[in-house]
């Protein structure tokens, strides 16, 4: 499967992109509208990732966070508005070259045939056959497995794995890629807590090295602790979009999430904490 992947790539030219120089808008949306059958899911959306940067889009259920991600990966059409990565319409660029400048993670990842491990990552060189950087393959797929604790089962089949060891797995095939923009869509969900926090320690990492970073987080405390700045959706609209520190306030989550919350800084790291305004409940009689 990846030998079928890499001959088709490498017969296609295509221009291997240059670092992105920290701080540099490496994809944005311009006026952005996306329509799903007749309903509008995203009105008018302005947002830029930057190189360096980790960028969490929050908000509640249907609020239009993967729309988004989806839309920023060329995965979804615009109605209207557009996207652009690496300074061009993301329909101008071939599908080949479009993916040796974004990676995509998927809400859910599934295959119909047991790979093993080790061949799910090595999916993710299959854009880079036919460049120079082919020869980067072997440590590509190491360092990725490494970075997210797959190493120990590289030789057990794909379907074998538990939800958050596939979810790790999926991870490291994007890492693998070497893209300049990560979409990372709810890359926590399926994982406990020591590999949530690795998961975002891994986003921050790529950020350290000049990537852009756009990850999906239902956790806010994440977002707050991982992310440098953070867009809040809500009905298909960003409602705030900056550090997490000046966006997540007490009104604005409570609107947003029609749920009653305090935010109140760490008492170590100052970061803020969201917590839910819990009242009183009856007694329940068993």
């Amino acid at each position: 499967m990846t030998g079928m992947l890499t001959g088709l790539l490498s017969r296609n030219k295509r221009s291997v992109p240059a670092r992105p120089v920290p701080g540099t808008a490496f994809a944005e949306t311009v006026d952005l509208h996306v329509r799903l059958g007749q309903r509008e899911v995203l009105s008018g959306i302005e947002l830029t990732a930057r190189a360096g940067e980790v960028l969490a889009l929050v908000g509640p259920n249907g609020a239009g966070k993967s729309t988004l991600l989806a839309a920023l990966a060329a995965d979804l059409p615009a109605a209207s508005g557009e996207v652009r990565i690496d300074g061009r319409a993301v329909d101008a660029w071939s599908a080949p070259e479009l993916a040796l400048r974004r990676s995509v993670l998927p809400q859910s990842a599934a295959l119909s045939f047991p790979f093993p491990v080790e061949e799910v990552v090595r999916m993710g060189r299959a854009p880079w056959a036919g460049t120079p950087f082919a020869d980067a393959d072997e440590q590509a797929v190491a360092s990725a497995m490494a970075a997210t604790e797959v190493t120990d089962f590289a030789a057990r089949p794909f379907s074998a794995l538990s939800g958050g060891e596939r979810a790790r797995v999926a991870l490291a095939r994007v890492l693998a890629q070497r893209a300049p923009l990560l979409l990372l869509d709810e890359p926590t969900a399926a994982l406990d807590l020591r590999h949530q926090e690795l998961v975002l320690r891994v986003c921050r990492e790529r950020a350290a090295a000049g990537d852009a970073v756009v990850v999906v987080l239902h956790d806010l405390g994440l977002a707050a602790a991982y992310a440098d700045r953070a867009a809040v959706l809500h009905d298909g609209r960003i409602a705030a979009d900056g550090p997490p520190a000046e966006v997540f306030e007490d009104a604005l989550l409570s609107r947003v999430y029609r749920q009653p919350v305090e935010v109140l800084p760490h008492p170590r790291t100052g970061a803020p904490l969201v917590v839910p305004v819990r009242g009183t409940l009856p007694a329940t009689r068993i």
